[in-house]
Formats: structure tokens, sequence, C-alpha cells
């Protein structure tokens, strides 16, 4: 929430699925659809690393984010909406749905390997856990400062966390 009455913000992550690193992230107003984002986060996320896939759920299922990730070279992996058409739309898409409708939502999600998905959700569960989900700021541009900042926080513990484990691995090989 920010400012005076009760408003919303989503924040929005783009994940190394390998390194679970946030790579990259952005906070909006409820008001604002989440393909919406898309180009500002395939943006900032290709500023850092070389994107091949993107795993989204189904609020990005929409003409422009395949058009978007097309003109990318990236390979969309998003849950399409219940009442996609094989007919209409990106050919992307319309395989995504076809083989859906073929295999079910569960062979559906093996064949695509959507259940990689889960980073993204492990990274914003960690977010949500480590710092909840209210804020108390009155502007939105300094809940975005404070959001990137918790962001940056999480990636160094989990650095740090990562070269512990790895340590202690060396040590103590049984384990």
């Amino acid at each position: 929430m920010y400012g005076r009455r009760k408003r919303y913000i989503k924040i929005h992550f783009a994940v190394d699925i390998n390194t679970k690193e946030v790579i990259s992230m952005d906070v909006t107003t409820a008001d604002i659809h989440d393909s919406e984002v898309l180009p500002r986060l395939l943006k900032d996320a290709s500023m850092n690393r070389d994107v091949a896939e993107a795993f989204m759920d189904g609020a990005y299922d929409t003409r422009g984010s395949y058009f978007i990730l097309r003109g990318m070279g990236v390979r969309p992996i998003m849950k399409p909406k219940a009442i996609a058409r094989t007919d209409r739309g990106p050919p992307e898409r319309r395989a995504s749905v076809a083989i859906l409708r073929m295999f079910g939502e569960r062979g559906w999600s093996m064949f695509m390997g959507y259940g990689r998905r889960w980073a993204v959700e492990t990274a914003l569960s960690t977010y949500k856990r480590l710092y909840g989900e209210h804020t108390m700021s009155r502007n939105i541009e300094k809940h975005r400062k404070r959001a990137e900042g918790k962001s940056i926080h999480i990636q160094h513990t989990n650095k740090h966390a990562c070269e512990i484990r790895s340590d202690k691995q060396k040590k103590d090989p049984e384990r």
C-alpha cells in the first residue's frame, strides 16, 4: 500500500532459473497489467543475461507478449488462458494451446518444462517472507527504490549462503 488511501502495488521479478538470482524487477501500481511490464523486465534482464526462454503465468498470455518475445528471439513458455483458441493468435500460442488440449494441464506442463517456473515463485515468496507484504511509502518511486534495495539484499544473502554451503560440503563430503 502507498499513499493516503489504500492502494496496492505489484512487484514483478525476472529470475535466472539456473542461479535463482533476481536479474530484473519492477514495481507498479495495481492498475498496470502484468503484460505492460514485460518489455522493461526483458530489456533489463537481457542486459544481465542472455535470455533464451521466458516462463510466465497466464497474466502475460497476450498477443503483445508473444510478439515482444519473438522479436527478442526468446522462447515463450506461458500458460494459455482457458478460453485460448488454436485458430487465432501467434503460432507459439496456437501450438501451446494445441499441446494443452491434447495432453491436459499436467502433460502440457511436463512437455513445456513449465515446472521450472517455481524459481520465480520462490524468489517472490522469499521476498514476501523476509519483508512482508505491506509498505508505508506514500510515493511509488520511494517504494520502487526500497524494493530494489531489498532485492539486492536477498541476492547478497543467497550468494553468501551458497558460498557457506559449498564450503561445508568441501570440509564434510559425507553431508
